[in-house]
């Protein structure tokens, strides 16, 4: 697992340069053919096992982009205005630790003493403090358009058991992805894609799935576990509601999101699959969200395609939480999939 080089590595949408290059370490001696295109995406094949007819081509694919900040603007007292790349938040920003290249910061808000306000958030009233005098100091250390990252660092917690680090959507599909390469090959060719500039638009997905053109694809998430505690107190004729997907329960199947419906027969096949593996699993089926199987199942001539997610608390923050067992039953129903998988468990007809 490589889990924790990844959550640690700078990679904004559009600015993936770290993430890649450990990926690319990671993969040359596994995968042939490795081509980084004008996105910068990174592709890749594993062959198939043995010879024989062509082998079905199944794409797996993971996205290396993470969300974040990006540099806007000046203060005369040197604080530093910003906006979101992807989707944050912004309730969750005050306080919180960034990082500007080398460059550390906290963003700052009204304090309490001074603001009788304090319920609503805006990220036009935040700003960003790395200790500079005023505008000639900051801007002569940060410039405009410049990335801002959330600065955590991955650690381990309960002993390991629980994984807690930034960018698990989708750094964690991304290891996943790595990890099932080195357990190939399979009898299907592999079709790796780590891709670029998901969170604001699954653009590099678009140009994966026109150029490789598989048979089949599934995708690699990280996805929101709801599993968190009830804020408000249940009357006496209410019930809980069942979450999203939880923490502890397996790997997360998609039924639908807003960017796709699962072709059924293949989500059956993923299924049948867990089942016969006797690996636990669970579903995702809320209409929000989207993956890069958005754009992939409809490109070309059409991909049939699935998502198989890791469910993470908090993502989209500056630290999300997955339990290692999720993980690696996750890597377990990826395999049996790869070895199982034919063109009648997703054809239509």
């Amino acid at each position: 697992m490589i889990l924790e080089q990844l959550s640690n590595a700078v990679g904004l949408s559009g600015s993936e340069d770290a993430v890649r290059q450990i990926i690319l370490d990671e993969v040359k001696g596994t995968l042939q053919d490795i081509t980084v295109n004008s996105m910068g995406s990174v592709t890749g094949r594993l062959p198939a096992a043995g010879r024989g007819k062509p082998p079905l081509r199944v794409l797996l694919a993971a996205h290396m982009d993470e969300v974040g900040l990006m540099v806007t603007g000046f203060e005369s007292d040197g604080l530093i205005r910003f906006t979101n790349v992807g989707g944050i938040d912004e309730r969750i920003l005050p306080g919180k630790r960034v990082k500007i290249g080398a460059l550390q910061g906290v963003i700052i808000w009204t304090p309490i003493h001074k603001n009788n306000d304090q319920n609503a958030v805006k990220m036009s009233s935040l700003r960003i403090d790395i200790g500079a005098a005023n505008k000639d100091e900051v801007a002569g250390k940060v410039k405009r358009g410049d990335r801002v990252n959330f600065d955590t660092q991955f650690r381990e917690l309960d002993g390991g058991r629980m994984l807690r680090g930034k960018a698990f959507d989708d750094r964690a599909g991304c290891s996943l992805l790595v990890d099932v390469l080195r357990g190939g090959p399979y009898p299907v060719e592999v079709l790796a894609a780590f891709t670029v500039q998901e969170e604001i638009g699954l653009r590099g997905a678009q140009v994966v799935g026109q150029t490789l053109q598989p048979d089949v694809a599934l995708i690699l998430e990280g996805t929101t576990a709801n599993d968190l505690p009830s804020l408000s107190p249940l009357a006496d004729d209410e019930t809980e509601i069942n979450p999203t997907c939880c923490v502890g329960k397996g790997p997360t199947l998609t039924i639908q999101d807003a960017s796709m419906i699962v072709n059924p027969k293949l989500l059956a096949f993923l299924k049948k699959t867990a089942a016969g593996e006797e690996i636990p699993y669970q579903f995702k089926s809320t209409a929000g969200g989207g993956t890069d199987g958005g754009t992939i199942h409809t490109s070309g001539r059409g991909v049939p395609t699935a998502v198989i997610s890791l469910p993470c608390r908090y993502i989209h923050s500056p630290a999300a939480l997955l339990l290692r067992e999720d993980y690696d039953r996750a890597l377990r129903l990826v395999q049996a999939a790869l070895r199982k998988i034919t063109p009648a468990d997703y054809q239509q007809v």
